[in-house]
């Protein structure tokens, strides 16, 4: 006999995906979800449909919570980039296309700029097919509403979206070439795969060091990035290639294995736009134990300066 365990617990992966994208946070999204269950649980009666039923409640708790956290970024400390997510937990092959996409830390970025509505709307309906009554349940607005909110939301989406974008194999090919030039530290080699108006940018939040406002341009990107390679290597630094958001990245760890921060290309016609890097320790947490990043960078310069780096 199924019981309401199961049935969360096999929709749980496609919640959660529902949250995250709404939201931009693994935590939220995880709590989003968690909360769900709680009220599946205390429902008294059976859903008609409990895939449209559980969609629904995690829908208006994450559009609940993405208006409060939508005060709090209005007010964070720099650039507010995402979560990481080193995998997504739904699988649909006839959405495969549409769950990548959505998933990037751009696509992410760009869904920052619809209202709430909009943006659990687009998801609902771009990123997961659902049809037109079943949003207009789980959003509680007409169908004719959420047809509208759709269209505004897509055009927004379109309007942000790369014309070039590269595909997989593509991406992963480029990557392959960016980060073997980024060990050995070959700056013409890195600034022939960057966009000349590439730029390497990070969110901290406040609680990590950062360079600045960011770093733009081909040249100073690659000769930054090239800076960075030798010194972080002799203290033991690990450079993890690791997908993250479905794109190319790499997890950064110190030599104790503990996360320093996340890297992710964003790569269009043919170059590499945009390394987005997420340092803020509030957000590395389900990655795994964090590094103290102050002092990775205090250990980095004193080996770029030739002292000893444990000293």
């Amino acid at each position: 006999m199924t019981t309401r365990t199961d049935e969360f617990e096999e929709l749980r992966p496609l919640l959660f995906s529902i949250a995250y994208r709404i939201l931009g946070s693994v935590t939220e999204a995880e709590d989003a979800v968690q909360e769900a269950w709680l009220r599946f649980q205390a429902y008294p009666g059976e859903p008609a449909e409990t895939k449209a039923f559980l969609s629904a409640v995690v829908t208006r708790i994450s559009i609940d919570v993405l208006r409060s956290a939508r005060v709090r970024r209005e007010t964070y400390v720099g650039r507010w980039f995402p979560e990481p997510l080193l995998s997504d937990p739904y699988e649909d092959p006839a959405r495969a296309a549409e769950l990548a996409d959505s998933l990037s830390t751009a696509a992410l970025l760009l869904l920052e700029r619809l209202s709430p509505l909009e943006r659990a709307v687009f998801v609902l309906r771009e990123v997961f097919a659902f049809d037109f009554p079943t949003i207009a349940d789980a959003v509680e607005r007409s169908e004719a509403a959420c047809r509208q909110l759709a269209v505004r939301a897509r055009r927004h989406m379109d309007e942000g979206r790369p014309r070039f974008a590269a595909d997989r194999a593509e991406r992963a090919e480029l990557a392959d070439r960016f980060f073997e030039a980024f060990r050995d530290g070959d700056v013409d080699s890195l600034r022939d795969l960057l966009a000349a108006d590439a730029q390497l940018v990070g969110d901290s939040g406040g609680k990590a060091p950062l360079w600045g406002d960011g770093v733009f341009g081909a040249a100073k990107v690659a000769r930054t990035l090239a800076a960075l390679t030798a010194p972080f290597a002799r203290i033991g630094g690990v450079v993890e290639r690791h997908e993250v958001n479905g794109q190319p990245g790499a997890i950064f760890r110190d030599r104790a294995g503990k996360v320093v921060n996340t890297w992710t290309l964003d790569i269009a016609d043919g170059r590499i736009q945009t390394i987005r890097a997420v340092l803020n320790p509030d957000k590395l947490g389900h990655v795994g134990p964090v590094a103290d990043a102050w002092a990775v960078v205090r250990e980095t310069n004193r080996a770029r300066s030739g002292g000893d780096p444990q000293g």
